[in-house]
């Protein structure tokens, strides 16, 4: 593998971006055919061996202000969210968010995928014919013969290397807690259609090695070898060139200063003889798209753009899941990540100690021990009101696989070290996993690749996706509050109830509160947390669907080939052909469009063995 561009070399394949799905793709491209030459160009650094992200324990490391291997997008400011912009997070690295994610383990709905067959036409892309590729990809380790899971695959899932009483407390009430819910501690929330069963939740951590399992490890450092890979970091993908019938002929590309400060500003063209991938993600893959003179034509004419193809689909149709992530004081006995997080030298050398003898210890954990896919029982539908009795009628009555929300307990704060004091806490994280709301990423500049992004993200402005989010805080409050180690609420990031309301914050508590019955919220509280919900809710960093794979006409941007439309010679892989929402973290559905995409691109190319 060669990190030096030769600009007189003729590629076979030019990948644009090495995030999780490229990474899947080259790896496999070339395990198969070692003789297939391949230039990849990411835009941020190289991850190898680096703690940040092969010790699952400082995964926050990277979620800081100057990360480099996390690009954030200021959306527009938004009247449903408090007239608050949000900072949208991706991965920008060579792995993409498989090197900086939270490390949870979740698969996505068996109709989910279906969807993307039936509904969108997407042949071969159903749920039967996706399995085995999600299987394909990993090592379950929990349960190695389990009917939904691999055994034998690159990636390891385990429970990693602790089992927190956090997240045992967790389980234990809600045994007594949640009488109309199933508490297993070795249930599979992931088998594709398990719904309410609070478990033990498994991450994509080596249970032998307590290395994080991310896609460049596995997948493209292993290419040490191979002459024919080379990778580029630190390089902005510029645009596509076309020869005069609109087929792909290769791609131009500048250095990013961030990474290679002495290096010139000049344009680097490279030659593609055989097909050009674009796999920059969701914010990333429309904008070198519109670069290239493909998209709206209103939108390239006003960044300077001469249009190409007209193609209404680019950047449209953004989706993400609504974060909601609630602190809770805990007890001096609580095990937790807090001192990991806040960079506290005695706790990462013990830990890290641990980590390194054993693969063991905080050091190979990542906060979350347990969890559940929410679905509402009859009972509970009253309670999320009209508007949300609409919306299930119209999408989740007849898809019993499909969550609403994901919830679950953190063994930490996630907020910044200077918000939070000294101290040990859990969090109570929430997500819905289908919001209505529908977005758009687009780009204001023909040539700057750094340019702010002209992004809308329109979350919570339909209130069938605010009142989940009202009662998952109610839910697990109420369970926070019956856990042994709970030593109070953090008020400043709590609603602010009157000082009369029953619902009103308790700051310090000595232990769990004597709460044999639910609080009461009256229609104030409820104003109230509608209120808080809006100036707290953020995104997960799972955004999708910029680039959807579904009929043009449709707004689609590339076909079941995952070819785009207009051109030749032009794919596009990653996150954002994902025509519909996966009510899922987004780890495992990237693994699986860059499997289904090495199977696709071997077929063209004549390979064999993928």
């Amino acid at each position: 593998m060669s990190n030096a561009p030769n600009f007189n070399a003729e590629y076979d394949l030019i990948v644009a971006g090495g995030g999780t799905a490229a990474g899947v793709l080259v790896g496999r491209l070339l395990a198969a055919a070692p003789s297939l030459r391949i230039l990849m160009l990411e835009a941020g650094p190289s991850t190898r061996d680096k703690d940040a992200h092969v010790q699952p324990g400082r995964f926050m490391d990277s979620f800081t202000s100057d990360s480099s291997t996390i690009k954030f997008h200021k959306s527009k400011p938004s009247e449903a969210l408090a007239g608050r912009e949000l900072d949208v997070p991706c991965g920008q690295c060579l792995g993409g968010g498989s090197s900086v994610n939270f490390l949870m383990y979740v698969c996505a709905s068996k109709s989910d995928y279906d969807v993307w067959e039936k509904d969108f036409g997407n042949e071969g892309w159903g749920s039967q014919a996706l399995i085995p590729l999600l299987k394909k990809t990993e090592t379950y380790q929990p349960q190695p013969d389990a009917p939904t899971h691999g055994c034998d695959g690159p990636l390891k899932v385990s429970y990693g290397g602790q089992y927190t009483n956090v997240g045992k407390e967790f389980l234990d009430v809600t045994r007594a807690f949640d009488h109309s819910r199933q508490t297993n501690d070795i249930a599979d929330p992931n088998d594709l259609e398990t719904i309410n069963v609070y478990t033990r939740w498994p991450k994509w951590i080596d249970g032998d090695t307590g290395r994080r399992s991310d896609v460049p490890h596995h997948f493209i450092y292993p290419q040490d070898s191979n002459p024919n890979l080379t990778v580029l970091t630190g390089v902005y993908v510029q645009r596509v060139i076309f020869d005069t019938d609109n087929r792909t002929s290769g791609a131009q590309f500048i250095w990013n200063p961030r990474f290679h400060p002495g290096a010139n500003e000049e344009i680097h063209a490279v030659k593609a003889t055989r097909l050009v991938v674009i796999a920059a993600g969701t914010f990333g893959s429309p904008g070198i798209l519109e670069r290239s003179g493909i998209g709206k034509t209103d939108v390239l004419e006003r960044a300077g753009i001469h249009p190409r193809v007209e193609l209404s689909g680019v950047g449209e149709g953004y989706q993400d899941h609504n974060f909601l992530c609630v602190p809770y004081k805990a007890a001096e006995e609580a095990e937790t990540l807090d001192g990991i997080a806040r960079n506290d030298s005695e706790s990462i050398a013990r830990a890290s100690e641990q980590w390194k003898s054993t693969g063991k210890g905080l050091m190979a954990h990542s906060s979350l021990d347990a969890g559940f896919k929410m679905r509402p029982l009859a009972s509970e539908l009253d309670m999320l009101g009209p508007r949300f009795q609409r919306r299930w009628e119209d999408f989740y009555a007849l898809k019993p696989d499909k969550p609403l929300l994901w919830i679950g307990v953190l063994s930490m704060s996630l907020l910044p070290p200077a918000l939070a004091p000294l101290g040990k806490y859990f969090t109570m994280a929430s997500f819905t996993t289908y919001p209505i709301s529908r977005g758009s990423v687009h780009i204001t500049h023909a040539d700057n690749v750094d340019t702010p992004l002209n992004l809308t993200i329109n979350y919570l402005e339909d209130m069938a996706d605010v009142v989940p989010l009202m009662w998952a805080y109610k839910h697990t409050r109420e369970i926070a509050r019956r856990m042994p180690l709970f030593r109070g609420e953090l008020a400043p990031f709590h609603p602010i109830f009157s000082s009369e309301s029953g619902a009103r914050v308790v700051e310090n508590s000595d232990g769990p509160l004597d709460a044999p019955r639910r609080i009461q919220y009256t229609e104030d509280d409820d104003r109230v947390l509608k209120a808080y919900i809006r100036a707290q809710v953020t995104a997960t960093a799972h955004g999708m669907g910029t680039c959807s794979m579904k009929p043009r006409e449709q707004g689609g941007v590339v076909n079941h080939k995952l070819d785009v439309y207009g051109v030749s010679g032009l794919k596009v892989v990653d996150m954002s052909i994902s025509p519909g929402n996966v009510g899922a973290n987004t780890y495992s559905t990237a693994l699986v469009i860059g499997e289904k995409a090495a199977i696709i691109v071997a077929e063209e190319l004549g390979i064999s063995g993928v």
